[in-house]
């Protein structure tokens, strides 16, 4: 027979059970992830970076078991999708498809209300891919020699695209300028999409996508390749040489890729977030992928990826300085 002690008792530990129940319950419900994820890409749909961005995201949604979606917010050079992300809620939910143009390079140019260090929290590295010197293939100039004569002959008549002031492709360019006293014209977009179609249109002859971007137009004649703005040459073309090569000297421009996360975000989830990353780089697929378009898959910790933009941020500072940059 049970006294009313042993009742009482009894009936504690069942409601403690279920308190418990309850409390594991309602964590597991507000575990990480348990919504869909945002993935901001800096430039328009059809350009390297969003493809790049969808490749990643569709496995890192399988890792985790949760959706990840592409969101992309072109305009003011990726100024735009970065102060959004930057401004998000630091809760793991709204993340960043960040490059070499968001956190070093136009933040060397200019004032932008994000600062590509202290508004962050770094998730990790995805790849880099060198820079490509390319022209439309109908314009008359088969190499570096002749353009650059071509362009002392006539100062006024080639132009080149970029996927904004502050990218990648405008800075290759103007060190190129730079290094070799010619004169083209910049023509900046909204990214690297329009840049390319238009320079393969033939409404601008010159442009320094990464290779990533610019490497399946290649393939099908669209563009032709006309040296590497890199310290070698690229596996996938070794015919085409470097610009160093051929006694350009100044213009190395190697275009990094990787994912932030708003600032404060908690590092658990930074964590889980890189892990998940560096897991799809692994990932054979998801590597030859890359490979096969330029892009050199290189995962790093959140650490690693801070101590690289705040070197990068400098180098470029300098090089804005010494070249006399400034927003077109």
């Amino acid at each position: 027979m049970k006294t009313a002690n042993q009742s009482l008792t009894r009936r504690a530990l069942i409601a403690a059970a279920c308190t418990l129940a309850f409390s594991a319950s309602a964590w597991a419900s507000d575990a990480y992830p348990n919504k869909v994820i945002s993935l901001v890409v800096p430039t328009a749909a059809g350009g390297g970076n969003d493809a790049m961005a969808r490749v990643l995201a569709k496995r890192m949604s399988e890792i985790l078991g949760q959706q990840i979606v592409v969101e992309n917010k072109a305009g003011g050079n990726g100024a735009i999708a970065s102060e959004y992300v930057a401004r998000a809620k630091p809760d793991g939910y709204t993340i960043l498809f960040g490059y070499i143009a968001t956190h070093a390079m136009n933040p060397a140019l200019q004032k932008l209300r994000y600062d590509p260090v202290a508004s962050f929290s770094p998730i990790g590295m995805v790849c880099n891919s060198p820079t490509l010197m390319v022209a439309n293939p109908k314009l008359a100039i088969s190499s570096v020699p002749d353009l650059i004569k071509a362009s002392k002959a006539d100062p006024n008549g080639l132009n080149y695209a970029s996927a904004g002031s502050g990218t990648a492709p405008h800075f290759a360019a103007e060190l190129f300028k730079l290094s070799t006293g010619t004169q083209i014209m910049h023509v900046p977009y909204k990214g690297s999409a329009p840049a390319m179609t238009d320079t393969m249109a033939g409404q601008t002859q010159i442009m320094f996508p990464s290779l990533f971007t610019a490497y399946p137009f290649v393939q099908t004649g669209k563009l032709k390749p006309l040296a590497v703005a890199g310290p070698r040459r690229s596996e996938l073309m070794p015919d085409v040489p470097t610009l160093a090569e051929l006694g350009i000297q100044g213009v190395d421009v190697s275009q990094w890729y990787a994912m932030f996360a708003p600032a404060r975000t908690p590092v658990d989830i930074v964590t889980q977030l890189n892990q998940a990353l560096n897991q799809t780089l692994q990932d054979k697929t998801v590597a030859k992928n890359l490979e096969l378009h330029g892009a050199i898959v290189e995962w790093s910790t959140p650490e690693q990826l801070g101590t690289l933009v705040s070197t990068e941020l400098k180098r470029w500072q300098g090089v804005v300085a010494r070249a006399g940059l400034t927003p077109d």
